[in-house]
């Protein structure tokens, strides 16, 4: 497995670069934005995921990010920060990242968040796609489509929107979505449940479907056909 790691910190940068190593992962890293920007957006550099620092000099981490996926390059990417607030978190996940750690951090719970970041379900594994109503998710591509609109989802993203779609108008706990999405050994928030179903529900919105992801009080979240369309 290959994976970028940008980090402007150089002892910070050796410290992971070595501990991954040893983890039998191949380590790209850079310390300049402007580095990491060209590795991060050569696609013949076959990368399983990459590790971002948000503040980088001259070219900081989100804008690689958004350049990543505006090229279509939907790998993980995780963001090392030294930034906490709620509204760093939720803007660095908004703008295409896929996990968010802050530092000081120890590097056994990086390597349990790349080992959920790119695991592959064996459920969906034999599917081509993934249909309900006027929505259909492409599984290879990892594009969500309604009618004649297409658009690319985030690794997290495209696993919540496979636990809805496998069993759309049933209501997934956060519990229930936690582990299908995030898995055991992964450290996280329950608050990422939600920020993710808020961003999977612009994704609909942009594509006008007439599907929705709604509320259930007190109990989770449930993929349903609008009640508009539904009369």
């Amino acid at each position: 497995m290959k994976i970028l790691l940008i980090e402007d910190d150089q002892n910070l940068c050796n410290t992971i670069k070595v501990q991954l190593t040893k983890e039998n992962y191949v380590i790209d890293a850079c310390t300049s934005g402007e580095d990491g920007m060209i590795y991060a957006l050569n696609p013949n550099n076959g990368y399983t995921l990459a590790i971002i620092d948000r503040m980088l000099p001259v070219i900081d981490g989100l804008t690689i990010i958004k350049a990543m996926r505006k090229k279509q390059i939907s790998i993980p990417v995780i963001i090392i920060t030294g930034m906490s607030e709620l509204h760093d978190k939720i803007d660095g996940l908004d703008n295409g990242a896929d996990d968010y750690l802050v530092k000081p951090f120890h590097i056994s719970e990086l390597s349990a968040r790349i080992r959920a970041l790119t695991r592959r379900p064996v459920s969906i594994s034999e599917k081509s796609c993934l249909q309900y109503h006027d929505l259909s998710l492409n599984l290879n591509k990892k594009e969500l489509s309604c009618n004649e609109k297409t658009v690319p989802l985030t690794p997290k993203e495209f696993l919540l929107m496979c636990a809805f779609l496998e069993k759309p108008d049933t209501i997934h706990t956060r519990e229930q979505l936690m582990q299908k999405v995030w898995e055991t050994d992964a450290t996280i928030e329950q608050g990422n449940v939600d920020n993710y179903v808020y961003f999977l529900r612009k994704r609909l919105r942009s594509l006008n479907s007439g599907c929705s992801i709604t509320s259930s009080y007190g109990s989770g979240y449930l993929l349903e056909v609008c009640h508009a369309e539904k009369t």
